[in-house]
């Protein structure tokens, strides 16, 4: 049995489906915060990362896991190792963890020291492990859902800074491949789109996609900053701000590993852009 954390969200969803649909028994793990439409042989389990006594029934009698951490998780709870240890002793041995490319590019930044401290609790557990380590996600753009419906208008920082962020269902693919196949024990893997793309050019692509003009508004840092921190901890909302504004040369670096792993090129944004351009239209 694989459990399947984060299973309602982007990553999530599609790899509980691509586990699903290769005849694996998956255990949909989530907090009960949001609908859940899951696959009619697929087990939901109501439980926390917060909270380790949730967990043990979560992992019961399993033998892999998919670890994400979101939100207040990315700051604080149980300690990793512990974590871990929680998972080894339902019977655990695999575990796919959702990094960040920020814990190698930016290991000093107060936002990533629990993702790295995952990563390291990880090496240390005993345990067989891939990382995950992708940098942003096409799917940050759902925010411009509703500007861009009712207003064709797409307000963002750093409009001329691009970027390789990734489609969540390409991370979601590597995963299955790294729960499902050998030979990614002890690997990481950086996960970007195929190019880098400016947040104006991908108001373009969405303007393609839904067939109507989309305008691009630049907004300042701070105000960006206040729409973060609607929905993620001030830390990570700052270093955010500081990879989309000035990233590092790894971080606008393409990488192929998405193409190693899977065979196939990594999505584009506009390719993502038309699978989704009802949620816009």
């Amino acid at each position: 049995m694989i459990v399947v954390t984060g299973a309602t969200g982007n990553i999530g969803s599609t790899l509980v489906g691509l586990l699903a649909g290769a005849g694996e028994e998956v255990r949909a793990v989530s907090r009960g915060q949001r609908p859940v439409d899951l696959p009619a042989q697929v087990e939901h389990v109501v439980a926390d990362l917060g909270d380790l006594d949730s967990l043990s029934p979560a992992f019961e009698g399993a033998d892999a896991l998919f670890l994400l951490i979101t939100g207040e998780q990315l700051i604080t709870g149980p300690e990793p190792g512990e974590l871990l240890k929680t998972a080894a002793a339902a019977g655990i041995r695999r575990v796919v963890f959702v990094s960040s490319q920020g814990a190698v590019t930016r290991p000093d930044s107060a936002g990533y020291a629990r993702t790295i401290a995952f990563e390291h609790a990880l090496a240390e557990s005993g345990l067989a492990w891939t990382s995950l380590r992708p940098g942003g996600f096409f799917s940050n753009t759902f925010a411009w859902i509703e500007s861009v419906r009712t207003q064709r208008t797409v307000a963002a920082p750093f409009g001329e800074v691009g970027l390789p962020a990734v489609d969540p269902a390409d991370i979601a693919a590597v995963a299955a491949a790294a729960l499902l196949d050998d030979g990614h024990d002890g690997r990481a893997y950086t996960l970007t789109g195929p190019a880098t793309i400016t947040p104006r050019a991908q108001a373009a692509a969405l303007a393609e996609a839904v067939d109507a003009p989309v305008s691009f508004a630049e907004l300042t840092p701070a105000q960006a900053k206040q729409n973060m921190l609607r929905f993620m901890p001030e830390s990570v909302a700052d270093h955010t701000l500081t990879i989309l504004g000035t990233p590092t040369a790894e971080e606008i670096q393409v990488s192929g590993d998405i193409e190693r792993v899977l065979g196939r090129p990594a999505t584009s944004y506009a390719q993502w852009a038309r699978r989704h351009r009802t949620l816009f239209a």
